[in-house]
């Protein structure tokens, strides 16, 4: 499908550690005396005792008193106390200081003003704000109080926990003393975050339930100390207190960078710890098994349901074909639309199916009956594009159509909303979500938009230097792929919009070239090209693992990769066919006369 697009009408498309029962694993009064940077100044934290037995200082190249209390806190974290604490009397390490211990039993208890001074030392005043406490550079000056960490906002700290308690004294009716903290304690901090007004508000609030509504805060009783905690950790430093579930973060970095090492891995399976990770190409598909040749001109798109149990294509033919994917047996043929069909859609629950239109129209169909059930018919240029919102009740439309350029649509057929960021649109893509709509505009605008789907409000708008053919947004809603006629394909953050990674390799420039994540735990990017080849890259890395010969003559338009089987993947091809690409040699061990096609 041409990418030109001067004509609208010439284009081709809180933590178990966190309770206050929590075992502390320190020795002495939860109350010391003498304190220098979150230790006492005879027992500094983390410090080996005196009466520990000796062993060497390092653990196969890693330091042996962080390994020691990396494992007390997994211990732990298991619920295995008792080893937790047979461990930390062994190795002479504790987890955590006396002094960190009470501050941790400050805060789970609202004793706020005790919480203050263990985390600030003397040098913090009850109305003024933390500019004399520990700062930035990670040291603590005169007075006590924790280490903090490197570039740490004091006064953001403070703000939080005085928040809490104004929230707290709201909860116990107790307004006066609310009042008090909000004038007091509160504005002194609140620089240029404008959060004042929204908190004044709340004093307002009728009820405890109306409170912790419009706070979007569980209350006291709740889990709100317990993430409190967990946020203030975080701008502490970590050898005074260990970042929570260090353990297991530090074993799921060391399984991600054996995912990211591996060029063929495709399972979302995690890999075992047991031993080192690798994927053998033998598993990866990368053999065309079936040909489908039921369309008469050139296949332009083609996508599988969320169930992975049937694939739909569509064609410049004007029709679009549903085939079951165990034998590829023809389900549907739908055959309605008076023009070349450029693009379908599945709706969440597979229950029905957009297809978009040259001839102007977008229908929705019943999959099971085949049957038409609405027809859009408001646009009056080409539809080049169809998303579902994530309750299969509603459904946007995008359309060279200058006047109706986007547009949110009922299941009756009502039009809903209309963006109009844009004159006219190639390709829109809607998060799983269900937060953010996705849209981007051909030559000469070459706009990317966001907006927040459910306020319908634009998040940003960026003209961009190349012009594009379309957009997917990942299963995790937290990136997209975006392919660029300057031969790339760039994976950008939804929430920014700035490139992540680029993938290079395939062709693309004249027509309408689609990608798509792919693979097990999408771990893959896969893209068609004008040189008729397959493009598989790795996405944590960009690397480009295969570059398959894929259809006879002309472009390969889009590939999609099955959701619910990693090992099978389709592209769609100029020479109008469909190709069904897996590891093995036979499609569900069926004989080769059910099967519609050609096999390989």
């Amino acid at each position: 499908m041409r990418l030109n697009h001067e004509s609208p009408q010439s284009s081709r498309i809180g933590t178990k550690s966190s309770s206050s029962q929590k075992l502390t694993l320190t020795n002495g009064s939860s109350h010391p005396q003498s304190i220098t940077n979150g230790s006492l100044s005879d027992y500094a934290n983390g410090e080996q005792r005196e009466d520990s037995p000796k062993a060497t200082q390092t653990y196969y190249g890693h330091d042996r008193e962080e390994v020691t209390r990396i494992l007390i806190q997994g211990l732990d974290d298991l619920g295995y106390n008792g080893a937790a604490a047979a461990l930390s009397r062994e190795s002479g390490f504790d987890l955590e200081s006396p002094f960190v211990a009470a501050f941790r039993n400050a805060v789970l208890q609202g004793e706020w003003t005790e919480a203050e001074e263990l985390l600030f030392g003397s040098r913090v005043s009850k109305h003024g704000n933390g500019n004399d406490t520990p700062n930035g550079n990670g040291h603590s000056r005169h007075g006590g109080g924790l280490l903090l960490a490197e570039g740490a906002d004091t006064n953001g700290m403070l703000f939080s926990m005085r928040q809490q308690k104004f929230l707290e004294l709201l909860e116990r009716r107790d307004r006066g003393s609310a009042l008090m903290v909000l004038r007091q304690e509160l504005t002194p901090l609140d620089q240029d975050s404008g959060k004042l007004p929204t908190l004044s508000s709340l004093i307002m609030c009728q009820s405890e339930d109306d409170l912790r509504e419009r706070a979007e805060w569980d209350g006291a009783a709740g889990i709100s100390r317990q993430k409190l905690l967990s946020d203030l950790s975080q701008s502490i430093s970590p050898s005074v207190m260990i970042p929570e579930h260090r353990l297991a973060i530090l074993l799921q970095q060391v399984k991600q960078n054996q995912i990211s090492n591996c060029l063929y891995h495709n399972t979302a399976l995690s890999p075992s710890l047991y031993s080192d990770h690798t994927c053998d190409r033998s598993q990866f598909p990368l053999r065309t098994v079936l040909e489908l040749t039921q369309h008469t001109d050139e296949v332009w798109y083609l996508e599988f349901s969320h169930d992975g149990s049937r694939l739909a294509t569509a064609s410049a033919d004007n029709t679009v074909v549903i085939y079951d994917t165990v034998l590829f047996k023809i389900i549907h043929t739908l055959t309605d639309h008076l023009d070349k069909v450029a693009y379908v859609s599945w709706s969440p629950d597979d229950s029905k199916l957009i297809s978009c239109s040259f001839d102007s129209t977008a229908r929705v169909w019943d999959t099971t009956s085949g049957n038409c059930v609405i027809v859009i018919e408001q646009h009056a240029y080409t539809v080049t594009t169809a998303a579902w919102a994530p309750d299969s009740q509603t459904f946007v439309t995008g359309s060279h159509d200058s006047e109706l350029p986007l547009c949110l649509w009922d299941l009756n057929g009502n039009r809903l909303h209309m963006w109009s960021g844009s004159p006219r649109i190639t390709d829109c893509s809607i998060s799983p979500d269900g937060q953010k709509l996705v849209a981007i505009s051909p030559r000469p605008e070459n706009k990317l938009c966001g907006y927040n789907f459910v306020t319908r409000e634009e998040i940003y708008s960026h003209n961009l230097k190349w012009h594009m053919s379309c957009v997917n947004i990942s299963q995790d809603s937290g990136s997209m792929l975006i392919n660029m006629a300057n031969n790339e394909i760039h994976l950008v953050d939804i929430k920014t919009a700035e490139t992540i990674r680029r993938f290079l390799g395939q062709k693309q420039g004249e027509f309408v070239i689609r990608s798509n994540f792919g693979g097990g735990g999408e771990n893959f990017v896969v893209s068609g090209s004008e040189d008729s080849r397959i493009h598989i890259w790795h996405k944590e890395n960009g690397t480009l693992v295969e570059s398959l010969d894929g259809h006879s003559k002309g472009c390969v338009n889009a590939v999609a990769w099955n959701p619910k089987n990693p090992g099978m993947f389709a592209s769609a091809g100029d020479d109008n066919k469909v190709r069904i690409w897996s590891k093995a040699s036979s499609i569900g061990g069926k004989a080769r006369d059910s099967m519609n096609g050609f096999e390989r």
